[in-house]
């Protein structure tokens, strides 16, 4: 009678929630991987790889959209 009363602990999310958060958090991680990078060898000397199209326009996309996953994730509903 008394496990009848006993209650197994639920997760806040279902299985389905928590493999969309994952790839979202790829995609963040993506983007700061992207965003990170070697510098000047020297620094007397302007690199212009600073500038390049992967920091400038990629890596912020990957965060943005690995932002808007984790929201998807959040309010998705798991029963469905």
């Amino acid at each position: 009678m008394e496990n009848e009363n006993i209650k197994k602990p639920e997760f806040l999310f279902g299985k389905k929630n928590y493999i969309i958060m994952v790839v979202g958090l790829v995609f963040i991680s993506l983007g700061f991987i992207f965003m990170a990078g070697g510098g000047s060898d020297s620094l007397e000397v302007f690199n212009e790889e600073i500038y390049n199209w992967h920091r400038i326009r990629l890596a912020p996309t990957l965060v943005i959209i690995g932002l808007g996953i984790e929201i998807y994730a959040i309010l998705a509903n798991p029963n469905k």
